[in-house]
């Protein structure tokens, strides 16, 4: 008798493990998606006038250069500009 309440025990375990146990799936809930954008609010107020900056130094003055001489005659010289277009 007792052995055959073990052997009863023994497939009955057996049994129970062979059976198909369903895989648990989560499924990910929807993607929410935002609705269309209201219509926009007032515009705020202006903000306050910013401080005024600070004035920088004053550079110092420059070399007073010497005076140029006087010509000898009054020929002008114009040397026409090289010629711009590239050589082809």
């Amino acid at each position: 008798m007792n052995h055959s309440i073990l052997i009863a025990l023994i497939v009955a375990t057996f049994g129970l493990a062979a059976c198909d146990k369903p895989t648990v799936v989560n499924v990910p809930p929807p993607e929410s998606i935002p609705g269309p954008p209201g219509v926009a609010g007032e515009q705020g107020i202006q903000g306050d006038q910013g401080d005024k900056g600070v004035k920088g130094n004053e550079g110092e003055a420059g070399v007073q250069g010497d005076a140029g001489e006087s010509g000898d005659a009054t020929t002008v010289i114009v040397i026409p500009p090289e010629d711009s277009t590239p050589n082809n």
